[in-house]
C-alpha cells in the first residue's frame, strides 16, 4: 500500500509531502493522502525504558513485553531504548514490526552488588570488562553498568569503569551508566560514558566535559517524582533525606546541562509504559526551551542514537498532531496519526 502524509514537519518547521512506500519515506507529491495537515514528527523516543517486568519483584515475561511495547507504540513512541534487563530482549521482539523499534543493553551489570538482589547481573569489578563486552555483543551494540546504588556503598571504580567503557567502544559499542551519587557520576564522565542515566547529586562543573565528549543525560524525572513522593511518606532517615535533596536538586542539574551544550534525552524508567508526555512535560518544568524537550523524545533522541528522522529513505516512522506540540504541549496525548514502518498503527 502506497500513501501520503501531508503537513508542518518539526523540527525544520516546513510544509512537507510524504509518500509511505512500504516500510520507507519518500519525499514527494501524493494523491492520496490519509494525513492532510497538522504538525509531523518522527515517530517519539523513549530512551530509557524496561518493557517485560514492572519492578524488582516482578519476572520477566514474554506477554508482559509485549503488552508494555504495545502500549508505547499507541502513545506514538516508535523507538525504545532499552539500558538494561533481567534478560536480554528476546529476538522476537526486536522482529516484530508492529512492535517499537529497539535498541536493548543486555542485562544489567552490577559490579560490587550494586542494584535490587538478583535482578541484574552481579559480577566482580574485575569481571566487568569482559561482561560489558559480552552484553554489548549480546544486544543492539549497547551494554548498561550500574555505576553507583545508595549513599555509603561503593562505586564502581573509576580504572575500571575507564577500561570498561574503552572496551565496548573497540568493540563498535556504547555505555550507558547508572549514577544517582555524585562520585558515580563523576566516574561515568571521567570514564567517557556515552551516557548517564539519572544524575542525581551530579557536580556541575563537570558539564563542560561531559558536553566536549558527547555525554547524554537521560534524567528520568518520570520515575524520580514517584520515588520522591513515596519519600515524602517515610519517618526521616539519611537515605530519605539523600533521596529528597536528590530530587529537588534535579531540575537545576538538567537545565544547567542544557545551557552547557550537554544533549538531554526524555526516558520514562519504569510503569506505566506509553508515558513519555510526563517526562516531556518534566523537562520542560525543568526549564528546557519547549522545542528541547520535545525533541529530547524525538528528533534529537533519534540523531543521537544514529537514527533518521524525517528524510528520504527513511523508516516509515512518524507520528502527526492536530497542532504544534512545542506550543500546545497537550496534543502530545492524542496523535492524529501514527504510521510505524509503513503500518497505520491509528
Amino acid at each position: 500500500m502506497v500513501f501520503g502524509v501531508r503537513g508542518t514537519t518539526l523540527p525544520d518547521g516546513e510544509v512537507r509531502t510524504f509518500v509511505v512506500d512500504g516500510d520507507r519515506l519518500r519525499e514527494d507529491t501524493c494523491t492520496e493522502l490519509i494525513s492532510d495537515g497538522g504538525w509531523i514528527l518522527p515517530g517519539l523516543v523513549d530512551m530509557h525504558t524496561h518493557p517485560g517486568s514492572e519492578g524488582p519483584s516482578d519476572p520477566f515475561a514474554d506477554e508482559k513485553l509485549r503488552r508494555h511495547l504495545e502500549a508505547h507504540r499507541d502513545a506514538g513512541v516508535l523507538l525504545v531504548r532499552v539500558p538494561g534487563s533481567t534478560v536480554r530482549i528476546p529476538a522476537w521482539a526486536e522482529a516484530d514490526p508492529t512492535l517499537p523499534r529497539i535498541r536493548s543493553a543486555g542485562r544489567w551489570l552490577a559490579p560490587n552488588g550494586c542494584f535490587y538482589p538478583g535482578y541484574g547481573r552481579e559480577i566482580g569489578e574485575h569481571e566487568l570488562i569482559e561482561a560489558a563486552v559480552e552484553e554489548t555483543g549480546a544486544s543492539s551494540g549497547w551494554c548498561k553498568i550500574i555505576g553507583d546504588w545508595e549513599p555509603g556503598e561503593a562505586s564502581c571504580s573509576l580504572g575500571v569503569l575507564s577500561a570498561a567503557v574503552a572496551a565496548v567502544h573497540d568493540a563498535g559499542g556504547r555505555v550507558a551508566v547508572h549514577c544517582q551519587t555524585a562520585e558515580g557520576g563523576r566516574n561515568a564522565v571521567l570514564a567517557d560514558a556515552d551516557s548517564i542515566e539519572h544524575g542525581m547529586h551530579f557536580d556541575l562543573t563537570l558539564l563542560e566535559r561531559m558536553a566536549a565528549q558527547g555525554t547524554a543525560l537521560v534524567p528520568t524525572f518520570t520515575t524520580f517524582a514517584s520515588i520522591a513522593a513515596r519519600a515524602l511518606e517515610r519517618e526521616p532517615s539519611t537515605l530519605r533525606d539523600w533521596l529528597l535533596d536528590g530530587w529537588d536538586g534535579m531540575p537545576a542539574v538538567v537545565r544547567a546541562a542544557h545551557d552547557a551544550g550537554v544533549t538531554v534525552l526524555a526516558g520514562t524508567d519504569c510503569a506505566p509504559y506509553g508515558n513519555i508526555t510526563t517526562e516531556i512535560d518534566w523537562l520542560r518544568k525543568a526549564g528546557l526551551p519547549p522545542e528541547s524537550a520535545v525533541g529530547a523524545a524525538s528528533w534529537t533522541a533519534r540523531a543521537w542514537l544514529g537514527e533518521p528522522g524525517l528524510a528520504d529513505g527513511a523508516p516509515a516512522d512518524l507520528v502527526v498532531y492536530e497542532a504544534d506540540p512545542t506550543s500546545s504541549p497537550g496534543v502530545l496525548a492524542d496523535p492524529k496519526r501514527i504510521i510505524l514502518g509503513g503500518r497505520v498503527v491509528r
